[in-house]
Protein backbone atom coordinates (compact mmCIF):
# COMPACT_ATOMS: atom_id res chain seq x y z
CA UNK A 1 0.00 0.00 0.00
CA UNK A 2 1.67 3.45 -1.14
CA UNK A 3 1.85 6.03 1.80
CA UNK A 4 -0.82 8.74 2.63
CA UNK A 5 -0.04 12.15 2.69
CA UNK A 6 -0.87 12.37 6.33
CA UNK A 7 -1.02 9.70 8.76
CA UNK A 8 -3.54 11.22 11.24
CA UNK A 9 -6.44 9.52 9.12
CA UNK A 10 -9.99 10.88 11.10
CA UNK A 11 -12.33 9.37 8.75
CA UNK A 12 -13.16 6.28 6.77
CA UNK A 13 -11.39 3.14 7.21
CA UNK A 14 -8.22 3.39 8.87
CA UNK A 15 -5.48 1.40 7.49
CA UNK A 16 -3.60 -1.41 9.74
CA UNK A 17 -0.21 1.23 9.16
CA UNK A 18 -1.90 3.95 10.56
CA UNK A 19 -3.74 2.12 13.58
CA UNK A 20 -2.72 3.02 16.82
CA UNK A 21 -2.79 -0.09 19.35
CA UNK A 22 -5.78 -1.89 20.06
CA UNK A 23 -3.72 -5.19 19.87
CA UNK A 24 -5.80 -6.87 23.08
CA UNK A 25 -9.10 -5.21 22.59
CA UNK A 26 -8.75 -6.53 19.19
CA UNK A 27 -7.64 -10.24 20.00
CA UNK A 28 -10.75 -10.30 23.01
CA UNK A 29 -13.15 -9.43 20.16
CA UNK A 30 -12.31 -11.61 17.77
CA UNK A 31 -11.85 -14.23 20.22
CA UNK A 32 -15.89 -13.50 21.10
CA UNK A 33 -16.87 -13.62 17.65
CA UNK A 34 -15.18 -16.63 16.47
CA UNK A 35 -16.53 -18.63 19.53
CA UNK A 36 -19.93 -17.28 18.18
CA UNK A 37 -20.77 -14.91 20.96
CA UNK A 38 -22.83 -11.89 20.88
CA UNK A 39 -21.16 -9.06 22.07
CA UNK A 40 -21.67 -5.43 23.73
CA UNK A 41 -18.81 -2.74 23.35
CA UNK A 42 -19.16 0.23 25.24
CA UNK A 43 -17.19 3.53 25.56
CA UNK A 44 -17.56 7.09 25.34
CA UNK A 45 -18.37 8.29 21.97
CA UNK A 46 -15.29 8.98 19.36
CA UNK A 47 -12.71 6.75 21.43
CA UNK A 48 -12.55 4.32 18.69
CA UNK A 49 -15.38 1.70 18.74
CA UNK A 50 -16.08 1.57 14.72
CA UNK A 51 -12.31 1.61 14.05
CA UNK A 52 -11.81 -1.03 16.58
CA UNK A 53 -14.49 -3.41 15.17
CA UNK A 54 -13.41 -2.49 11.57
CA UNK A 55 -10.01 -4.03 12.14
CA UNK A 56 -10.97 -6.52 14.31
CA UNK A 57 -13.97 -7.90 11.15
CA UNK A 58 -10.61 -7.57 8.86
CA UNK A 59 -8.78 -10.19 10.68
CA UNK A 60 -8.29 -13.40 8.46
CA UNK A 61 -9.92 -15.57 11.30
CA UNK A 62 -13.11 -12.90 10.71
CA UNK A 63 -12.99 -12.02 7.22
CA UNK A 64 -12.15 -15.54 6.00
CA UNK A 65 -15.81 -16.67 7.38
CA UNK A 66 -18.33 -14.13 7.95
CA UNK A 67 -20.02 -11.24 6.47
CA UNK A 68 -20.35 -8.01 8.53
CA UNK A 69 -23.10 -6.00 8.11
CA UNK A 70 -23.24 -2.36 9.75
CA UNK A 71 -25.88 0.01 10.93
CA UNK A 72 -25.99 3.14 12.82
CA UNK A 73 -29.43 3.86 14.33
CA UNK A 74 -28.31 7.13 16.69
CA UNK A 75 -30.59 8.95 14.51
CA UNK A 76 -33.86 6.64 14.50
CA UNK A 77 -36.19 7.21 16.86
CA UNK A 78 -38.86 4.15 16.35
CA UNK A 79 -39.02 0.22 15.22
CA UNK A 80 -39.69 1.64 11.26
CA UNK A 81 -36.91 3.31 11.45
CA UNK A 82 -34.72 0.34 12.82
CA UNK A 83 -36.40 -1.87 10.54
CA UNK A 84 -35.80 0.54 7.86
CA UNK A 85 -31.77 1.11 8.63
CA UNK A 86 -31.45 -3.12 8.98
CA UNK A 87 -33.31 -4.13 6.03
CA UNK A 88 -31.66 -1.74 3.79
CA UNK A 89 -28.43 -2.46 5.43
CA UNK A 90 -28.48 -6.50 4.70
CA UNK A 91 -29.81 -6.04 0.87
CA UNK A 92 -26.82 -3.62 0.32
CA UNK A 93 -24.40 -6.34 1.65
CA UNK A 94 -25.71 -9.24 0.47
CA UNK A 95 -26.54 -7.66 -2.78
CA UNK A 96 -23.50 -6.61 -3.81
CA UNK A 97 -22.21 -10.42 -3.63
CA UNK A 98 -24.05 -11.40 -6.92
CA UNK A 99 -27.16 -12.66 -8.81
CA UNK A 100 -27.66 -15.59 -6.81
CA UNK A 101 -27.35 -13.42 -3.57
CA UNK A 102 -29.80 -10.80 -5.31
CA UNK A 103 -32.27 -13.83 -6.14
CA UNK A 104 -32.31 -15.15 -2.22
CA UNK A 105 -33.23 -11.39 -1.15
CA UNK A 106 -35.90 -10.95 -3.32
CA UNK A 107 -37.10 -14.54 -2.54
CA UNK A 108 -36.84 -14.00 1.51
CA UNK A 109 -37.76 -10.06 1.73
CA UNK A 110 -40.79 -9.48 -0.47
CA UNK A 111 -42.11 -6.13 1.49
CA UNK A 112 -38.39 -4.31 1.27
CA UNK A 113 -37.93 -5.09 -1.95
CA UNK A 114 -41.08 -4.25 -4.07
CA UNK A 115 -38.72 -1.53 -5.71
CA UNK A 116 -35.51 -2.71 -6.47
CA UNK A 117 -33.86 -1.05 -9.08
CA UNK A 118 -30.76 -1.91 -11.66
CA UNK A 119 -28.30 0.81 -11.90
CA UNK A 120 -27.81 1.18 -16.00
CA UNK A 121 -24.11 2.39 -15.03
CA UNK A 122 -22.78 0.06 -12.67
CA UNK A 123 -25.14 -2.98 -13.13
CA UNK A 124 -25.82 -3.15 -9.27
CA UNK A 125 -29.19 -3.37 -7.34
CA UNK A 126 -30.70 -0.20 -5.64
CA UNK A 127 -32.74 -0.46 -2.48
CA UNK A 128 -35.54 1.58 -3.58
CA UNK A 129 -37.72 1.55 -1.08
CA UNK A 130 -38.10 4.62 1.57
CA UNK A 131 -39.60 4.25 5.38
CA UNK A 132 -42.92 5.63 4.75
CA UNK A 133 -43.16 2.40 2.47
CA UNK A 134 -42.46 0.01 5.99
CA UNK A 135 -46.20 -0.45 6.78
CA UNK A 136 -45.66 -3.60 9.22
CA UNK A 137 -42.13 -3.25 11.01
CA UNK A 138 -42.67 -6.48 12.98
CA UNK A 139 -43.29 -8.31 9.79
CA UNK A 140 -40.28 -6.64 7.60
CA UNK A 141 -38.09 -7.42 10.90
CA UNK A 142 -39.27 -11.28 10.46
CA UNK A 143 -38.43 -11.09 6.94
CA UNK A 144 -34.88 -9.62 7.40
CA UNK A 145 -34.13 -12.75 9.92
CA UNK A 146 -35.71 -15.05 7.37
CA UNK A 147 -32.54 -13.91 4.79
CA UNK A 148 -30.11 -13.56 7.92
CA UNK A 149 -30.89 -17.84 7.95
CA UNK A 150 -31.05 -18.02 4.25
CA UNK A 151 -27.36 -16.36 3.47
CA UNK A 152 -24.63 -19.08 2.92
CA UNK A 153 -21.83 -17.54 5.19
CA UNK A 154 -22.68 -16.61 8.97
CA UNK A 155 -22.97 -12.99 9.40
CA UNK A 156 -21.95 -10.55 11.67
CA UNK A 157 -24.79 -7.68 12.89
CA UNK A 158 -22.77 -4.13 13.77
CA UNK A 159 -25.77 -2.00 15.61
CA UNK A 160 -24.20 1.22 16.81
CA UNK A 161 -25.83 3.48 19.15
CA UNK A 162 -27.51 0.56 20.42
CA UNK A 163 -29.07 2.28 23.61
CA UNK A 164 -31.42 4.16 20.74
CA UNK A 165 -33.22 1.45 20.80
CA UNK A 166 -34.87 2.07 24.71
CA UNK A 167 -36.58 5.52 23.38
CA UNK A 168 -38.14 4.44 20.88
CA UNK A 169 -42.21 5.41 20.26
CA UNK A 170 -43.17 1.88 20.85
CA UNK A 171 -43.53 -0.23 23.42
CA UNK A 172 -41.83 -3.92 24.20
CA UNK A 173 -38.97 -3.08 21.52
CA UNK A 174 -35.83 -4.53 23.52
CA UNK A 175 -38.16 -7.74 23.90
CA UNK A 176 -39.40 -8.03 20.61
CA UNK A 177 -35.64 -7.71 19.01
CA UNK A 178 -34.44 -10.22 21.77
CA UNK A 179 -36.83 -13.09 20.76
CA UNK A 180 -35.64 -12.54 17.21
CA UNK A 181 -32.02 -12.38 17.97
CA UNK A 182 -32.31 -15.84 20.00
CA UNK A 183 -34.04 -18.00 17.52
CA UNK A 184 -31.35 -16.63 14.84
CA UNK A 185 -28.89 -19.84 14.33
CA UNK A 186 -26.70 -17.94 11.40
CA UNK A 187 -26.00 -14.33 12.80
CA UNK A 188 -24.02 -13.27 15.59
CA UNK A 189 -24.61 -9.39 16.96
CA UNK A 190 -21.89 -6.79 18.11
CA UNK A 191 -24.13 -3.89 20.35
CA UNK A 192 -22.01 -0.91 20.49
CA UNK A 193 -22.89 1.50 22.41
CA UNK A 194 -22.04 5.30 23.74
CA UNK A 195 -24.36 5.71 26.86
CA UNK A 196 -22.35 3.37 29.27
CA UNK A 197 -25.01 3.70 31.80
CA UNK A 198 -28.26 2.95 29.42
CA UNK A 199 -26.05 -0.18 27.89
CA UNK A 200 -25.21 -1.48 31.58
CA UNK A 201 -29.02 -0.96 32.27
CA UNK A 202 -30.13 -2.74 29.32
CA UNK A 203 -27.70 -6.04 29.29
CA UNK A 204 -27.20 -6.06 32.98
CA UNK A 205 -30.38 -5.53 34.64
CA UNK A 206 -32.11 -9.48 34.85
CA UNK A 207 -35.63 -7.46 34.63
CA UNK A 208 -34.24 -6.71 31.10
CA UNK A 209 -35.13 -8.59 28.03
CA UNK A 210 -31.23 -8.28 26.58
CA UNK A 211 -29.83 -9.81 30.08
CA UNK A 212 -27.26 -12.10 29.64
CA UNK A 213 -27.48 -12.06 26.31
CA UNK A 214 -24.42 -11.04 25.33
CA UNK A 215 -20.31 -10.62 26.14
CA UNK A 216 -19.34 -7.51 28.07
CA UNK A 217 -16.73 -5.47 26.69
CA UNK A 218 -15.24 -1.86 27.89
CA UNK A 219 -13.27 0.45 25.81
CA UNK A 220 -11.13 2.70 26.95
CA UNK A 221 -9.20 5.50 26.01
CA UNK A 222 -5.58 4.41 24.57
CA UNK A 223 -2.82 4.71 27.06
CA UNK A 224 -0.56 7.96 26.90
CA UNK A 225 2.85 6.08 26.69
CA UNK A 226 1.02 4.07 23.54
CA UNK A 227 0.09 6.88 21.80
CA UNK A 228 3.01 9.23 22.05
CA UNK A 229 4.65 6.52 20.75
CA UNK A 230 2.20 6.19 17.68
CA UNK A 231 2.51 10.02 17.43
CA UNK A 232 6.13 10.12 17.09
CA UNK A 233 6.80 6.63 15.11
CA UNK A 234 3.98 8.77 12.14
CA UNK A 235 6.43 12.19 12.28
CA UNK A 236 9.66 10.12 12.05
CA UNK A 237 8.57 8.21 9.37
CA UNK A 238 7.63 11.16 7.40
CA UNK A 239 10.97 12.87 8.65
CA UNK A 240 9.44 15.30 10.78
CA UNK A 241 9.09 16.07 14.58
CA UNK A 242 7.32 16.82 17.44
CA UNK A 243 8.18 17.07 21.31
CA UNK A 244 6.63 14.84 23.93
CA UNK A 245 5.55 17.73 25.65
CA UNK A 246 3.45 18.66 22.61
CA UNK A 247 1.82 15.06 22.59
CA UNK A 248 1.00 15.34 26.23
CA UNK A 249 -0.71 18.47 25.81
CA UNK A 250 -3.15 17.54 23.07
CA UNK A 251 -3.88 14.24 24.89
CA UNK A 252 -4.80 15.97 28.25
CA UNK A 253 -6.74 18.88 26.61
CA UNK A 254 -9.09 16.06 25.39
CA UNK A 255 -8.84 13.43 27.82
CA UNK A 256 -7.02 10.84 25.55
CA UNK A 257 -10.11 10.87 22.95
CA UNK A 258 -8.95 9.48 20.05
CA UNK A 259 -11.02 11.48 17.33
CA UNK A 260 -9.81 14.89 18.81
CA UNK A 261 -6.22 13.54 19.21
CA UNK A 262 -6.37 12.44 15.69
CA UNK A 263 -7.77 15.54 14.12
CA UNK A 264 -5.44 17.64 16.09
CA UNK A 265 -2.29 16.17 15.00
CA UNK A 266 -3.53 16.02 11.20
CA UNK A 267 -3.30 19.69 11.62
CA UNK A 268 -0.10 20.07 13.28
CA UNK A 269 1.60 17.33 10.80
CA UNK A 270 0.17 19.27 7.58
CA UNK A 271 2.02 22.71 9.39
CA UNK A 272 4.97 20.90 10.05
CA UNK A 273 8.07 21.66 8.60
CA UNK A 274 11.62 19.10 8.11
CA UNK A 275 14.49 20.04 10.67
CA UNK A 276 11.77 22.04 13.22
CA UNK A 277 10.30 20.44 15.89
CA UNK A 278 6.06 20.60 16.47
CA UNK A 279 5.76 22.13 20.08
CA UNK A 280 2.92 23.30 22.37
CA UNK A 281 2.62 26.33 20.70
CA UNK A 282 1.97 24.48 17.35
CA UNK A 283 -1.30 22.44 19.30
CA UNK A 284 -2.57 25.28 20.94
CA UNK A 285 -2.69 26.96 17.41
CA UNK A 286 -4.16 23.76 15.61
CA UNK A 287 -6.79 23.99 18.72
CA UNK A 288 -7.66 27.10 18.62
CA UNK A 289 -7.99 27.15 15.09
CA UNK A 290 -10.70 23.68 15.44
CA UNK A 291 -12.42 25.95 17.87
CA UNK A 292 -12.86 28.79 15.10
CA UNK A 293 -14.44 26.51 12.80
CA UNK A 294 -16.73 24.83 15.13
CA UNK A 295 -17.86 28.32 16.93
CA UNK A 296 -20.70 28.61 14.72
CA UNK A 297 -22.46 25.38 14.98
CA UNK A 298 -21.82 25.59 18.99
CA UNK A 299 -23.47 29.01 18.97
CA UNK A 300 -26.59 27.51 16.81
CA UNK A 301 -26.90 24.20 19.30
CA UNK A 302 -26.59 26.63 22.57
CA UNK A 303 -28.97 29.20 20.68
CA UNK A 304 -31.64 26.14 20.67
CA UNK A 305 -31.37 25.34 24.54
CA UNK A 306 -33.44 27.14 27.21
CA UNK A 307 -31.81 29.06 29.90
CA UNK A 308 -31.65 26.87 32.65
CA UNK A 309 -30.04 24.11 30.52
CA UNK A 310 -27.68 26.11 29.02
CA UNK A 311 -26.43 27.00 32.69
CA UNK A 312 -26.19 23.83 33.66
CA UNK A 313 -24.30 22.78 30.54
CA UNK A 314 -21.97 25.83 31.18
CA UNK A 315 -21.73 24.54 34.75
CA UNK A 316 -20.55 21.18 33.64
CA UNK A 317 -18.18 22.16 31.43
CA UNK A 318 -16.46 24.21 33.98
CA UNK A 319 -16.31 21.01 36.80
CA UNK A 320 -14.96 19.10 33.91
CA UNK A 321 -16.08 16.02 35.72
CA UNK A 322 -19.23 17.06 37.92
CA UNK A 323 -21.14 14.74 40.78
CA UNK A 324 -23.68 15.49 42.88
CA UNK A 325 -24.96 18.08 40.40
CA UNK A 326 -28.70 18.42 42.58
CA UNK A 327 -26.36 19.41 45.99
CA UNK A 328 -26.96 22.65 47.17
CA UNK A 329 -23.06 23.14 47.39
CA UNK A 330 -23.08 22.81 43.36
CA UNK A 331 -25.89 24.85 43.09
CA UNK A 332 -24.38 27.64 44.70
CA UNK A 333 -21.10 27.56 42.98
CA UNK A 334 -21.66 27.69 39.57
CA UNK A 335 -25.27 30.04 40.28
CA UNK A 336 -27.96 27.66 39.20
CA UNK A 337 -31.46 28.51 40.09
CA UNK A 338 -32.77 25.01 41.78
CA UNK A 339 -32.45 21.41 42.23
CA UNK A 340 -35.99 20.67 40.43
CA UNK A 341 -34.43 23.12 37.73
CA UNK A 342 -30.94 20.98 37.72
CA UNK A 343 -33.06 17.40 37.54
CA UNK A 344 -35.14 18.86 34.53
CA UNK A 345 -32.36 20.14 32.52
CA UNK A 346 -30.06 17.18 32.75
CA UNK A 347 -32.60 14.75 31.69
CA UNK A 348 -33.17 17.51 28.25
CA UNK A 349 -29.29 17.51 28.20
CA UNK A 350 -29.02 13.61 28.27
CA UNK A 351 -31.66 13.56 25.53
CA UNK A 352 -29.91 15.90 23.07
CA UNK A 353 -26.97 13.40 23.89
CA UNK A 354 -24.43 16.92 24.92
CA UNK A 355 -24.08 15.50 28.30
CA UNK A 356 -23.35 12.05 28.98
CA UNK A 357 -23.09 9.89 32.72
CA UNK A 358 -20.92 7.56 33.44
CA UNK A 359 -19.24 6.18 37.07
CA UNK A 360 -21.62 8.71 38.74
CA UNK A 361 -20.41 11.97 36.75
CA UNK A 362 -21.53 14.30 34.10
CA UNK A 363 -19.39 15.36 31.44
CA UNK A 364 -19.98 17.33 28.08
CA UNK A 365 -20.03 14.55 25.19
CA UNK A 366 -18.24 16.97 23.06
CA UNK A 367 -14.37 17.67 24.28
CA UNK A 368 -14.45 20.32 21.81
CA UNK A 369 -17.25 22.13 22.57
CA UNK A 370 -16.15 21.72 26.38
CA UNK A 371 -13.32 24.14 25.21
CA UNK A 372 -15.67 26.29 23.78
CA UNK A 373 -17.66 26.43 26.78
CA UNK A 374 -15.20 27.47 29.24
CA UNK A 375 -12.70 29.48 27.21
Amino acid sequence: MAAISNPFITSGKIPSAYFCDRVDECQLLVKHITNGANVVLMSPRRVGKTQLILHSVEQPAVNDHYITIFIDILRTSTLQEFTFELGKAVFNTLAGKGQKWLKMLLATMHSLTGKVTIDHLTGLPSFGISVGDIQNPIYSLKEIFRTLEQAEQRCIIVIEEFQQIATYDERNVEALLRSYIQQSSNAQFIFSGSERHLMEEMFLDSARPFYNSADIMHLDVIALDKYADFVNRQFQAYGKQITIEAIKSVYETFDGNTYYNQKTFREVFAAAQAGSPCTEDDTRQAVTGMLSEAERHYSEVLSRLALPQKELLYAIAKAHHASHITSGSFIRQYSLKSASSVQSSIKKLLSYSLVSFEAGEYYVADQLMRLFLIR
